[in-house]
């Protein structure tokens, strides 16, 4: 028969949304979170439509509109010589083609509408500062009928799983920073989103409406590195940057240069079960860590969240989570094959990227749209 009571361990966006899943469907759960205080880490964030679908059927999304933008494009250019490769439609576009909207956000928005609609929720209860360690779950009042693992690439439930995933660092550095929209170059586009490539890396800027300010994401191959988010990257780091862009536009050159940067690298999630056969089950970056090539990693943690409710509601736990994992891992594998491809496009040098931006420049808004019809149009189980 379907479950009763959930354990989840994270209050991420993977957590929070399952939460609300659950609810919805008349699912209580207890939400156990290691940080004494929740505070999203990052910046900007992508929420396409098969994410912002998601959002709306559980209320959220509404609070989120009043303050994210709707870009009407996202344009592609070279990052040498700053010239316009491609644009592909978004704005009221995405809502007619896609049937929802495309929007950008600092990632605290969204953290923070997902907190107040749990926190409203009766059926929802969250434990701060309730660590977790592998095969002890925290106890409450209420025995759950499934533990769902929500905490992110280094999850430690997923140690609990045999032949689970694990994570390994991808071989690439994202180098993030913001600038105060007056301050802002005016190459640098307020109203859509931006992407420059160039050899062997790339750069995404995001307008985020709710800070009035810019924010830049340089993602490029660099050295294995530690365990940790958010720190100032050292002088070598630094310089390792800066090489990384020395084909680069001067405008581009300068803009890093005098940025105040902070030093992400990215991890990814091997391939592994998501699940133990029983009463266990990972989601989001904890199943299925990538990298940020597609920006699908948070559509990702929402989709599974809603999707795993849905099965939860109607099947008995064992079969819930078995189904889970057949019907989102083939979905999750293609998009990590999407992401390998922007990849190679995006980081091309000499001849492939010549190649590349002419392809780009041929290609009409509307054929870059439909390529994006299979991610964007997708609809999850109900």
């Amino acid at each position: 028969m379907p479950i009763a009571h959930a354990a989840i361990i994270g209050a991420g966006t993977a957590g929070l949304t399952a939460a609300l899943a659950l609810a919805r469907r008349g699912i209580s759960s207890d939400i156990f979170e290691q940080a004494s205080v929740l505070a999203e880490v990052g910046a900007g964030l992508q929420i396409s439509p098969n994410a912002s679908r998601i959002l709306s059927k559980l209320g959220v999304l509404e609070n989120i509109e009043k303050v994210w933008l709707e870009p009407q494009f996202i344009r592609l250019f070279s990052g040498v010589t700053l010239q316009l490769l491609a644009a592909v439609p978004a704005g009221d576009f995405a809502r007619i083609r896609w049937g929802a909207p495309y929007g950008v956000l600092h990632r605290a928005t969204l953290q923070g509408a997902l907190l107040a609609a749990v926190a409203a929720e009766p059926l929802c209860a969250i434990h701060l500062g309730r660590k977790i360690t592998p095969g002890a779950l925290p106890q409450t009042t209420r025995q759950p009928d499934v533990t769902i693992g929500a905490d992110g690439v280094w999850s430690k439930l997923r140690q609990s799983i045999n032949g689970g995933p694990s994570p390994h660092f991808s071989g690439y550095i994202a180098y993030r920073f913001t600038i105060a929209g007056k301050y802002a170059p005016a190459f640098l586009d307020h109203a859509n989103v931006s992407a420059f490539l160039g050899p062997s890396a790339h750069l995404v800027c995001y307008p985020l409406k709710e800070a009035d300010s810019l924010n830049l994401v340089a993602i490029t191959a660099g050295n294995a590195a530690p365990q940790e988010w958010g720190n100032e990257p050292t002088d070598q780091q630094l310089r390792q940057l800066i090489s990384r862009f020395s084909g680069w536009s001067a405008d581009i050159k300068s803009l890093i240069g005098e940025a105040r940067i902070t030093f992400w690298p990215l991890y990814e999630a091997t391939e592994g079960k998501w699940q133990n056969g029983s009463d266990t089950v990972l989601i989001g970056d904890a199943a299925h860590a990538m990298t940020p090539f597609a920006a699908q990693g948070a559509a990702m943690a929402i989709e599974d969240a809603y999707e795993l409710a849905a099965l939860l509601a109607a099947h008995p736990v064992k079969e819930a989570l078995l189904h889970f994992e057949q019907q989102r891992a083939p979905r999750v594998a293609r998009i990590r094959k999407r992401g390998a491809f922007n990849r190679l496009a995006y980081h091309a040098r000499g001849p492939v990227r010549i190649g590349r931006d002419i392809v780009l420049s041929l290609k009409a808004p509307q054929r870059l749209a439909s390529d994006l019809d299979w991610i964007y149009g997708y609809r999850p189980i109900d």
